[in-house]
């Protein structure tokens, strides 16, 4: 049977075996911004399973960005070479693409971990000066940032080339530039936290310059054979906010820039948002963005049924579907997925034997030989 889910694509130069993906997922556990053993187990484990695609989690272009202490960063060489090892080892024993969320955590930055409360730090804990593109707290008791100059405008841009080059040595198949969540790019988006009266702020083209301008230059420094997507929050949920309408036109623009698809979320920017949960509840966003923007989408939340993620594929709602709690509830998803609907996944050479059909006596129907 043929199955949507199990579908090859290309995107530029890459091709995927399937459209299932594993979002990025902050862990909270790098040492000085570097990948430990911890992230060889995590992102290996993903990359054996099946899927397509697996991203390396939100990792900061530099210290400033990060959201915790505890928060992936790729500014140095211990970074890279610590990732490194993460990588070769995802690829010597696993199936999937590899991918890199490349981010800056703006106003939200120097707080506690989730597990820890994710409230801001205290001078006592190391509490560091946060920037965004305007001096608006995230929420009350929040730090109030400092709003960046034209000139850290430029040093950010800076950065996130230097560590798409970083990525490019380490050796990743793709890149995405964090655009949602509330995170730096985002604040420089929403109005809500973008009250710049320069060329950065005010009118919706302004508020995009930012984001615009990095992507243009992460472009021009990775490979043109490689794909390039950017996360967005497709809208605030809050009055007055980042709406799906200027999302459409902000993936517009970044197609201009060469961009081969939009990772679709939503939310984060501020703490009055009205979230309606369901499962795929960013699918329609997502078709909304693919039609009116004609640009590939990948749409994550909530999703853990094969059904409904075959069903965001066969619709047309989206291209790729990403999957972050689900993945880590069911790492072999795309294995039990393809035995659903009578696919086939990716198996490496290791775990072959585990193939149903070679397994008899618990699959009587899958007697063939494994491709």
């Amino acid at each position: 049977m043929n199955n949507p889910l199990f579908s090859p694509i290309e995107l530029r130069g890459l091709t995927l075996k399937n459209r299932l993906v594993v979002s990025p997922m902050c862990q909270y556990i790098s040492e000085n911004g570097s990948a430990n053993d911890w992230h060889l187990y995590h992102l290996g484990n993903f990359s054996i399973g099946g899927f397509g695609l697996v991203m390396t989690e939100a990792t900061n272009v530099n210290a400033v960005g990060k959201i915790t202490h505890k928060c992936a960063t790729l500014c140095s060489d211990e970074n890279e070479a610590a990732l490194k090892r993460v990588i070769d080892f995802a690829r010597k024993f696993g199936v999937a693409a590899q991918g890199i969320q490349l981010a800056h955590a703006g106003r939200k930055g120097s707080t506690l971990p989730p597990a820890l409360g994710g409230q801001p730090l205290e001078p006592g804990d190391g509490a560091w000066e946060t920037v965004a593109p305007s001096a608006i707290p995230y929420a009350a008791g929040w730090h109030v940032p400092r709003a960046l100059t034209k000139a850290e405008i430029q040093q950010l841009h800076d950065d996130f080339v230097a560590s798409v080059q970083r990525a490019e040595r380490v050796g990743y198949d793709l890149v995405e530039m964090h655009a949602g969540h509330g995170y730096l790019t985002h604040q420089f988006l929403s109005p809500l936290s973008n009250q710049r009266t320069d060329e950065y702020g005010g009118s919706l083209q302004n508020r995009m310059r930012f984001a615009l301008e990095t992507f243009e230059a992460m472009r021009a420094a990775w490979p043109k054979d490689k794909p390039l997507g950017a996360r967005v929050s497709a809208c605030d949920w809050v009055e007055g906010g980042w709406t799906v309408d200027e999302s459409v036109v902000f993936a517009r623009e970044l197609k201009k820039l060469g961009c081969d698809y939009i990772d679709v979320s939503s939310g984060g920017l501020h703490p009055a948002q009205s979230v309606p949960l369901a499962a795929g509840y960013h699918a329609e966003i997502a078709r909304r963005i693919r039609q009116e923007a004609d640009i590939k989408t990948m749409v994550v939340g909530l999703i853990a049924d094969p059904h409904v993620a075959a069903g965001i594929v066969e619709s047309g709602q989206a291209d790729f579907v990403c999957m972050g709690r689900g993945a880590m509830w069911d790492p072999r998803f795309p294995w039990h997925a393809a035995e659903l609907f009578g696919a086939e996944a990716q198996y490496p050479a290791r775990s072959t034997p585990c193939h149903p059909k070679l397994r008899p006596q618990l699959f009587p129907d899958r007697q063939e030989t494994p491709a």
